[in-house]
């Protein structure tokens, strides 16, 4: 009963309220482009990609602002920031559907922009440190878990909108969405004080540093470049992937069955971390995810892409994606601690929001100009760099061993 009264009443509860945004925010900020603009773009009598650029512009934005946004929550906490965020993400899907001038269509964007800097994963993962210290791996290992299911949520509801009411009713419905449902959980349900239990001894104290690293010089330089290069990989490969199998011979109807594996195996990857939350360095995790993905790299490389290749790769890049995700959490509160975690984090993605913001183009130039075989390789070169930057970086030393 005392267990279920904190997750109504108590900081625990944050982890339930931002489950529910996660899986709405993920789902009209990040998923829908990729269904929503080529009816955007025929509406307008654009070319695709001059419709993408703003989706682009608004993860510029985002990284530009993520460290502000950190700092802010840093300071204030997690309900003063996120909720305002939203209902600017809000106003930017009105601006989008309701005024048809190219320059307000940016504008929008650019306000989506701060949405995203200010509701998706690094604000969470900021809220939780704020709320639960460094004791906050496992509360932010549930939050992506059930985050996992955006997609799920996301593409369907998206569909089914534009079935019924069109692009522009999908984006006024989002907006509403926005401003009625995720506003009012950040602003008025998301809890404002910390959990007592944030001084508590860790149940795991080997993964507790004696001493948290200064969020500077090497280590931060390594951290930061191994999340880029990461972001590099996952927003150009998934951007392309499917595209590439059907260059490489596969039909379209298998195809379609193969990207449908990433989102289970993302899933079932952090539900393992959930259930072992604790017994392993997020550091470690890293290393095992980036090395899961070069073995898939130069297995599609070397055997091609047959539909039992494909299915093995999109299995183990879902599943490296799925931990990958926890571990940009984690890593850093357990490397630089709680102190100003909102703004290290935001710090780090930033390097990250921008590579993915352009990394579709790059990749995509990459095949025009060279072959899929060539970009394949060197998706395993980057993935082993990646690799290399977690194998050098060494943890804090930790306060106790048992």
């Amino acid at each position: 009963m005392s267990g279920l009264r904190r997750l109504v009443s108590g900081p625990e509860r944050a982890v339930g309220v931002l489950a529910v945004t996660q899986i709405l925010c993920w789902g009209m900020l990040i998923y829908p482009p990729v269904l929503t603009m080529p009816h955007l773009a025929a509406a307008h009598g654009w070319s695709l990609a001059f419709g993408m650029s703003g989706f682009s512009l608004a993860l510029v934005i985002s990284g530009i602002l993520s460290p502000i946004v950190g700092g802010l929550i840093d300071r204030h906490g997690g309900n003063v920031v996120m909720a305002p965020g939203a209902l600017v993400g809000a106003l930017g899907m009105v601006l989008i559907a309701g005024i048809d001038l190219w320059p307000v269509y940016f504008v929008g964007w650019a306000l989506l922009g701060v949405a995203m800097a200010s509701t998706l994963y690094d604000p969470a993962f900021a809220t939780l440190a704020r709320l639960f210290g460094t004791t906050a791996r496992r509360q932010i290992t549930f939050v992506t878990f059930a985050g996992g299911f955006a997609s799920t949520v996301g593409w369907p509801a998206t569909h089914l909108l534009l079935d019924n009411v069109g692009w522009r009713g999908t984006y006024f419905a989002f907006a509403a969405v926005l401003a009625c449902v995720v506003a009012p959980l950040h602003g008025l349900v998301l809890p404002r004080k910390a959990a007592p239990s944030v001084a508590a001894p860790s149940p795991n104290p080997h993964l507790m540093p004696a001493e948290p690293l200064r969020p500077e010089g090497r280590p931060f330089v390594l951290i930061a470049t191994a999340f880029a290069i990461y972001a590099l990989m996952l927003s150009g490969v998934t951007s392309n992937l499917l595209a590439m199998f059907q260059r490489g011979g596969l039909d379209a109807g298998t195809v379609v069955t193969l990207g449908a594996l990433f989102g289970p195996s993302q899933v079932a990857a952090r539900l393992a971390d959930f259930l072992l939350a604790g017994r392993t360095h997020p550091l470690w995790i890293a290393r095992g995810a980036v090395g899961l993905m070069a073995c898939s790299f130069a297995m599609l490389a070397f055997a091609g892409p047959s539909v039992l290749v494909a299915g093995v790769f999109c299995v183990a890049f879902g599943a490296a994606n799925g931990v990958m995700t926890i571990a940009r959490g984690s890593l850093p509160l357990l490397m630089f601690g709680a102190q100003g975690y909102g703004r290290v984090i935001g710090r780090i993605a930033r390097p990250a929001l921008f590579v993915q913001a352009s990394a579709p183009f790059i990749v995509a130039a990459a095949v025009e100009r060279f072959s899929d075989a060539t970009v394949i390789e060197v998706g395993m070169v980057c993935a082993l760099a990646a690799l290399g930057c977690f194998l050098v970086l060494q943890p804090p030393r930790a306060a106790e061993r048992r």
